[in-house]
């Protein structure tokens, strides 16, 4: 079932994997790119914390009001939440730029707890469950707050793959 509650453990659990992942790196581990090109793992960190950073702002809009209520996501969204989870594909980031590095391990730990925090104080002091409003995903469309909850999540978990392709170069190489 796909409450608040049930979803925000879900996140708080796939956050707190990233954070005890952290611990299995050194910061020059993190800023090292696999392939020219791809991201590092620092790079990956930045990123799940700047996008679910813009999905709790988001959920923010979604709950101001009841703007959008009959708008849509698209039918690749409506899979994905039914799925609970991407494709097993690797997918473009629409954003032509690169995440940054970040400049120490501090940086991410205490990017990852903010957003913990934020979505937990915004999870209680509002009823998502109950919640009509939408606002609009670059790619996907629409979501009411507890659907960009269950996104942020997904997106989050989404990145194991990347990571473990990323960590099958790093300890390929350390150990090579």
């Amino acid at each position: 079932m796909n409450t608040t509650s049930t979803c925000l453990q879900r996140f708080d659990e796939t956050a707190d994997k990233w954070i005890s992942c952290l611990d299995n790196y050194s910061l020059p581990m993190l800023h090292q790119q696999p392939a020219n090109g791809s991201w590092s793992l620092g790079q990956v960190y930045t990123h799940i914390i700047s996008d679910t950073r813009f999905f709790i702002g988001q959920m923010k809009l979604a709950l101001a009001d009841t703007e959008n209520y009959d708008k849509q996501m698209r039918d690749d969204a409506v899979e994905i939440l039914n799925n609970n989870d991407f494709p097993d594909i690797q997918i473009s980031n629409p954003s032509a730029s690169q995440p940054p590095q970040p400049l120490d391990k501090n940086e991410i730990l205490a990017g990852l707890t903010a957003i913990k925090q934020d979505m937990y104080e915004l999870c209680l002091a509002n009823n998502l469950d109950e919640s009509k409003g939408k606002s609009l995903h670059p790619g996907l469309l629409y979501f009411n707050a507890l659907e960009w909850l269950r996104l942020a999540e997904i997106h989050m978990r989404h990145h194991f793959r990347q990571k473990k392709r990323i960590d099958a170069e790093l300890f390929q190489k350390s150990s090579g």
